[in-house]
């Protein structure tokens, strides 16, 4: 018989009997308000719920703070009429106007900002020291784009990073203050690894064959819509048969690849690399690719595919790899913005959209142009969304405000369509911080050299964790609505190898910070608050403290981007650097919405050419020229 009250006994050393746990893992968690019945604008969007109206008024007063406006004056464009309107002008976007441009279209591309590029963008921040302000790396960038746009005329060009990965060890990880060294020269991996487990050492060059093995089964799904042979114009029906083709006969080629690349799309990318891999150092450094801009953890089904997404691309005709720009990010995008003019487009800066324009023909809802902040009307019978389709199904057109309830308001996007896009995965964790510093920082496992001159050490990625539960812990506490204690951070330091970025002697560093969540728990604070922001970016400069003793001392100055900022500034909705998660649920033929996968929607003439849509995220260019290909399919029917 049990007793009818049991008394616990008190806490020892922070651990209750009662139920097994260390008061230091049972974190108290806000349970929030009820969802309220009607919409109030705050730092917040609507929720995604079945209960909150939101008036058209509130949606509009809602994305007037949402994101930053244009710093500048809008001048108009002499034309009013236009074959094709871009809304945005990110590198999707302009890759997009580049190709339709080349086939003869009348193009005008539209950027809220003051400067193109939309993430991939350089700017001065800090007098002399020019940032790659979000997106910092270069590799994903379909190498035809390269060729047809001729890029390399245009400023394009490759920095390689060998060696490309650094982890350091800290006095305080019972490593002995060793470190891992990777790049291309095959025995100094060997060697490198062969500290912490020559089988590993052994293993390390087989599973690059492995990875390279299903990059090059993975390479025709990038280069078009995910394949529907019964759909389309006769002459997509014709490239999806071959690109079906090409990836059939690679596959029976290598009959094992197929088996390997459905656990790399479905399975944890940590009972991959358990398989593989012993050392925890050198599995933990590959398992950051993993959840790089996604809520998720090396233990959970899917993050294996995250991990395929970063190592998909190559660089200067290295596969796999990342390299930097010169210049920065930002000359990707100016290079492809050039070519684009020189076809024709016309590319406009401070210019905020606010709706699409649409109309009804025979019972059918065609696009028909945009209205600009200013009431300028700009038509065209083609307009191309290179922002986020949360912004453009819920923002820029009427469905935010349908969807909670409002029968009053019609829309030309069928409502399942729309309920689909508003309780879209946007989970992200992305935080960025950019430093302009005075001095490279100094590993105390791998001292720079007596003149404080740039090391292999500073050249590529330096990883910051060597212990897989660190990444585990750090996806536990941001899961719950709380940045994470000591969250995943990726430092690079473009500057150590592209002498145009920094005043002689100086240096930018940049930090891309994972786990760091757009929705708080109330009771942990608001990135809306500047003390609460700089106290996470303290955080961090105090772990590479740990490994770089006076790193926080040599920070000139820094640029602090949290969620918060990245859809502010970028127009990244809910920080989200993919447009949306890359997670099984939201990729190929669900991406964005399930039927919907081949850039058109169901708007005639207006079409998804960002990330939102096949193949996703990162500086691929991919959907910009899949995008610019369906409409010129389309117009030639």
């Amino acid at each position: 018989m049990f007793p009818s009250t049991i008394h616990a006994e008190a806490p020892k050393n922070g651990y209750d009997s009662t139920n097994g746990r260390y008061w230091k893992d049972v974190t108290n968690i806000s349970s929030g308000p009820s969802a309220p019945t009607h919409y109030t604008v705050t730092t917040r969007d609507p929720p995604a719920n079945h209960t909150t109206f939101i008036s058209p008024e509130k949606v509009q007063e809602r994305v007037s703070v949402k994101y930053e406006p244009s710093p500048g004056k809008f001048i108009p464009p002499k034309e009013k009429n236009w074959d094709v309107i871009i809304i945005g002008g990110g590198h999707n976007a302009l890759v997009s106007s580049a190709y339709l441009t080349r086939a003869g279209l009348k193009v005008l591309v539209l950027e809220r900002r003051h400067v193109i590029g939309g993430a991939a963008v350089t700017e001065e921040i800090v007098p002399g020291f020019k940032f790659s302000r979000a997106s910092y790396l270069a590799g994903l960038l379909r190498p035809q784009i390269i060729e047809d746009l001729n890029l390399e005329n245009y400023g394009f060009k490759y920095i390689t990073r060998d060696p490309s990965s650094f982890t350091p060890t800290s006095r305080f990880s019972g490593l002995n203050m060793k470190y891992l060294l990777l790049g291309s020269n095959l025995d100094l991996n060997h060697v490198s690894i062969s500290q912490f487990s020559k089988k590993d050492a052994i293993a390390f060059p087989k599973y690059e064959d492995f990875l390279s093995d299903v990059r090059q089964l993975v390479q025709p799904l990038l280069d078009g819509p995910p394949p529907m042979p019964t759909e389309g114009s006769w002459k997509e029906r014709v490239g999806t048969l071959r690109r079906i083709a090409k990836l059939a006969r690679q596959g029976s080629s290598n009959p094992k690849v197929i088996g390997q690349l459905y656990e790399l799309f479905t399975g944890p990318a940590q009972s991959l690399l358990d398989r593989w891999f012993e050392s925890d150092i050198l599995k933990t450094t590959l398992a950051t690719d993993a959840v790089i801009g996604a809520m998720i953890c090396p233990s959970q089904p899917g993050s294996a595919y995250v991990l395929l997404h970063h190592v998909m691309g190559e660089a200067a005709g290295r596969k796999g790899v990342w390299a930097y720009l010169e210049g920065g990010m930002g000359k990707l995008s100016e290079a492809v913005a050039s070519s684009a003019r020189k076809s024709g487009a016309e590319i406009l800066v401070n210019a905020t959209v606010k709706r699409i324009l649409y109309f009804e023909e025979s019972g059918n809802n065609k696009v028909k142009g945009v209205v600009m902040e200013d009431g300028t009307e700009l038509f065209a019978p083609n307009v191309l969304a290179g922002c986020t389709p949360y912004h453009t199904f819920l923002e820029l057109l009427p469905g935010l405000s349908r969807d909670s309830g409002n029968e009053n308001e019609s829309s030309p996007i069928p409502p399942e369509f729309q309920h689909h896009i508003r309780f879209m995965d946007h989970s992200c964790g992305a935080f960025k911080i950019n430093c302009a510093v005075d001095r490279l920082p100094n590993f105390e496992c791998f001292p720079s050299p007596p003149d404080g001159s740039p090391g292999p050490q500073h050249f590529g990625t330096i990883h910051f964790e060597s212990k897989m539960e660190e990444i585990q812990n750090a996806y536990r506490e941001a899961s719950a609505g709380i940045p994470a204690t000591r969250p995943v951070i990726e430092m690079t330091i473009p500057s150590s190898l592209d002498k145009t970025l920094a005043p002689p002697g100086k240096h930018v560093v940049q930090l891309f910070v994972q786990f760091a969540p757009y929705d708080i728990d109330p009771k942990q604070g608001s990135w809306a608050d500047p003390g609460f922001k700089n106290s996470f970016a303290d955080r961090v400069f105090r772990i590479i403290d740990e490994f770089a003793p006076g790193f926080s001392e040599s920070v000139i100055a820094r640029d602090v981007l949290s969620p918060l900022d990245l859809e502010r500034i970028f127009g990244l909705h809910k920080g989200n650097i993919f447009h949306g998660a890359l997670g099984l649920h939201q990729l190929g033929y669900m991406r964005p919405v399930p039927g919907w996968s081949n850039h058109r929607t169901p708007l005639k003439g207006l079409y998804i050419c960002g990330s939102g849509a096949h193949p996703g995220g990162g500086v691929m260019g991919a959907a910009g020229r899949n995008c610019a290909q369906i409409v010129l399919s389309d117009l030639r029917k």
